[in-house]
């Protein structure tokens, strides 16, 4: 599923046009990437859980000169996935 797909879906479901669903969707995720730029986490109870992870760096190996080079330490994001969501897939 694409974002247009998504946002028919948010329509057909929530009985909204689909431009107040694609409004409503962009404001939600807008939400979600300021809040994991602050470092917050974000529960959505029964669905997940965002989080900001610290990569460290390490030592890689590059595959074509197959010379170590050193990958630099950043941020990931991870999602946990919830009971009900886990539940929902068996």
């Amino acid at each position: 599923m694409n974002k247009t797909e998504l946002i028919n879906a948010i329509a057909e479901n929530a009985g909204l046009s689909k431009a107040d669903s694609k409004k409503a969707l962009d404001a939600t995720l807008n939400a979600i990437s300021d809040a994991l730029k602050k470092g917050d986490k974000i529960a959505l109870i029964g669905f997940g859980t965002f989080s900001v992870s610290e990569r460290p760096s390490r030592t890689g190996i590059n595959p074509r000169t197959k010379e170590q080079i050193t990958i630099a330490a950043k941020k990931a994001v991870k999602f946990k996935a919830g009971a009900e969501l886990n539940d929902a897939l068996q």
